[in-house]
């Protein structure tokens, strides 16, 4: 197909299933809630396959913050869905052509309603925001890191199409696309060429139509996930892959809205998890014993990322996907330790904070030891 036509096929395809439809549109029906409360219901919704709760979302942002709507829309498309379903995450970048389009197929609820829908009952795959997350902490990768910062952009493409470890590809392409835009500071800064960068992958053999949908959503989004998911679509091809639920927990309604869609990334989440430590349950005891103050919200903001806001209904397993999803949690859990331990004894010096005695630290690696013990039974307590 010519690169020109494909988003305007998806754009067809999108418009005649929409219309399809004919009148029996689900219920525009908003809640009473915050536009960031809203984004963070409608992504875990569909990730939870939900199709109620994230309509109803879909629809408090489309009647507070539109364009909130769309681009949440195409974000949780490319981090959730991914390579899971790759003709929904096309069509959800088909449907970001503007207002004036949706209207000639029936309109902004027509088209998000549809889009929710479909993405709910999709595959998901959350491979490409594991493989960014490696990309830019796993201290393996530094050396990558440093060596791609300043290659030209015939050399970077290069190592994207060939057959290194997928992160040091992945950080290939990062580069090729620029780093300036994102608050990162494990990678270099520099100003990508995304044309040139897009248009190279298709010389060196990338599909098209995955190319084009990608450098689509990376347009409107600029997420880097967005132009990962090239990458993923790749590998994923000749893997053995089989769907399986996630083990989701009992969820509990605060006022209409599920506990789940309270994370550290909105608002009312934080309000909701400084609440709890100040409470005199297990859970607010064990962080006083174990976290100092200023880092438990952190902490206990990723931990219900991966027991609760990260599941998804349907998650599409293959080997690699399962590889850095495994790597992710446990960096992320080490992370947070050594975190712990400067906090509580510096390296060079040994000095204690806060006036206690060294006494109470002993030593870096003792207090790594402790809290990661300690982290364990809480985990294990969940």
């Amino acid at each position: 197909m010519d690169k020109a036509h494909i988003i305007d096929h998806f754009r067809n395809q999108l418009a005649r299933e929409v219309l399809g439809q004919g009148d029996s549109l689900p219920r525009f029906q908003p809640m009473n809630i915050s536009p960031w409360l809203a984004m963070s219901l409608m992504q875990k919704a569909i990730r939870r396959g939900r199709e109620e709760m994230a309509l109803r979302a879909a629809a408090t942002l489309l009647n507070q913050a539109p364009d909130r709507l769309w681009r949440r829309l195409c974000v949780t498309a490319y981090e959730d869905i991914g390579v899971g379903d790759f003709d929904t995450i096309a069509l959800v970048a088909a449907a970001l052509k503007g207002k004036r389009w949706r209207t000639d197929v029936g309109g902004d609820w027509a088209v998000a309603s549809y889009l929710v829908a479909r993405m709910c009952g999709s595959t998901k795959c959350r491979v490409a925001d594991d493989l960014a997350y490696g990309c830019e902490r796993y201290t393996q990768f530094e050396a990558a890191r440093l060596a791609w910062a300043f290659e030209p952009l015939p050399r970077l493409l290069e190592q994207v199409g060939s057959d290194a470890p997928l992160p040091e590809r992945a950080i290939a392409l990062w580069y090729a696309l620029g780093t300036n835009r994102y608050n990162t500071t494990a990678l270099r800064e520099r100003h990508g060429e995304p044309q040139a960068a897009f248009d190279g992958l298709c010389e060196h053999g990338f599909p098209d139509t995955v190319v084009e949908v990608c450098r689509l959503g990376f347009r409107k989004c600029s997420e880097i996930i967005t132009a990962f998911i090239i990458l993923l679509h790749q590998e994923v091809q000749n893997a053995s892959c089989h769907v399986e639920p996630d083990d989701l927990p009992v969820e509990v309604l605060i006022g209409e809205v599920p506990c789940w869609a309270y994370d550290m990334h909105v608002r009312d989440g934080k309000q909701a998890i400084a609440r709890l430590l100040k409470t005199d349950c297990e859970t607010a005891r064990w962080a006083r014993d174990h976290i100092p103050a200023k880092m438990q919200m952190g902490f206990f903001g990723h931990v219900l990322f991966h027991v609760e806001s990260g599941l998804v209904d349907r998650r599409l397993r293959w080997p690699t996907a399962d590889a850095l999803r495994h790597m992710a949690d446990v960096h992320l859990m080490l992370s947070q330790l050594v975190r712990f331990a400067d906090r509580g004894v510096h390296r060079s010096t040994g000095f204690c904070p806060q006036g206690k005695k060294p006494s109470r630290f002993l030593s870096c690696r003792w207090m790594q030891v402790q809290v990661f013990v300690a982290s364990l039974s809480w985990l294990a307590h969940w």
